[in-house]
Formats: C-alpha cells, structure tokens, sequence
C-alpha cells in the first residue's frame, strides 16, 4: 500500500463507530504524546495525525492507512 501523506489543512474522514467522522488535519505526530488524556504511540517510522473533528471540535489522532482524503 502507498504511503499516504497529509498536510495541515486538509479535509479528512475516517470510520467511526456512527458512520464516518469528517475533521481537519492539524499536524503530524512523530513523538509519543497524549491527546484529550489517551496515549498516542507516534513516531518518525509510524507517524499518526492530529485531526480537529468537525462535529465535536475535540482532537483526535489516527494513522494515515485509517484516513480518506476529502474535498472541501
């Protein structure tokens, strides 16, 4: 599978639990960290991304194999 790269601004979707779940990349995480209190295990060899969700306005993280990019 290619490698998918997104960059700040992009419009997102992912599989959510309802449906699919729509947001807007804000970064790339390449260190581990945490987001609203959960462990994000990022890295330079497994990035994850930082989306702002559109419905909740709360940030989440996803891998790139996980995300579809949408139009605006």
């Amino acid at each position: 599978m290619a490698e998918k790269e997104f960059r700040r601004g992009d419009h997102v979707s992912w599989a959510s639990h309802s449906g699919r779940a729509h947001g807007v990349v804000k970064e790339k995480l390449i260190d581990r960290t945490h987001i609203r209190g959960h462990p994000v295990n990022a890295s330079a060899e497994d990035p994850q991304y930082r989306i702002r969700n559109d419905d909740s306005g709360r940030d989440v993280a996803h891998r790139p194999e996980a995300l579809r990019r949408e139009p605006k």
